[in-house]
């Protein structure tokens, strides 16, 4: 089992290789798992499986190496962030009938999601939804995911296997 450790005061991830990598992470900060809330821009302290990769076709593929699980992602593709929603924090189709983000972004920042195993085993409504690693731009924060450069992204994807982990601390 490989571990990602994100150190969230000093905003680096240390992947498996040993090398640090600048991170953002959620505006608000970071906070105990238990304490998040859907839509309070934090990214929750915790270890977290690596569930799957999604990648957005044109924009990014599947390194070669990558043993991960992993899909094209497409226009009617979204994440269910709805409290209300039996599918909370689950993959949902547009049109969807409750609030669902779109995997499928202008700004780049989804061509290739890590979803993490945050809050899913089950969902519990409000806690928090849509916990992924994904491509950074720039300094700018998340809305309580991590993200690092595309092309860093794309790297540390290939060193990723089954079972493997991301700690946030």
């Amino acid at each position: 089992m490989t571990l990602v450790r994100v150190d969230s005061a000093a905003r680096t991830l240390t992947g498996p290789d040993g090398a640090a990598i600048a991170c953002t992470i959620g505006r608000s900060g970071a906070c105990a798992a238990d304490a998040k809330r859907e839509g309070d821009g934090m990214t929750p302290l915790g270890a977290w499986p690596v569930r799957c990769v999604l990648f957005r076709p044109g924009r990014s593929m599947p390194p070669p190496g990558t043993t991960l699980p992993w899909r094209w992602i497409g226009d009617d593709d979204g994440w269910s962030d709805d409290p209300a929603d039996p599918a909370y924090n689950r993959p949902v189709r547009h049109p969807y009938g409750f609030s669902a983000e779109r995997l499928v972004r202008d700004d780049g920042l989804y061509d290739i999601i890590v979803v993490l195993g945050h809050n899913d085993a089950p969902p519990v409504p409000g806690a928090g939804s849509a916990i992924f690693l994904h491509c950074s731009a720039g300094d700018k924060p998340t809305e309580g995911c991590l993200a690092i450069p595309a092309e860093r992204l794309a790297v540390l994807v290939a060193q990723l296997a089954p079972g493997d982990m991301v700690e946030i601390v």
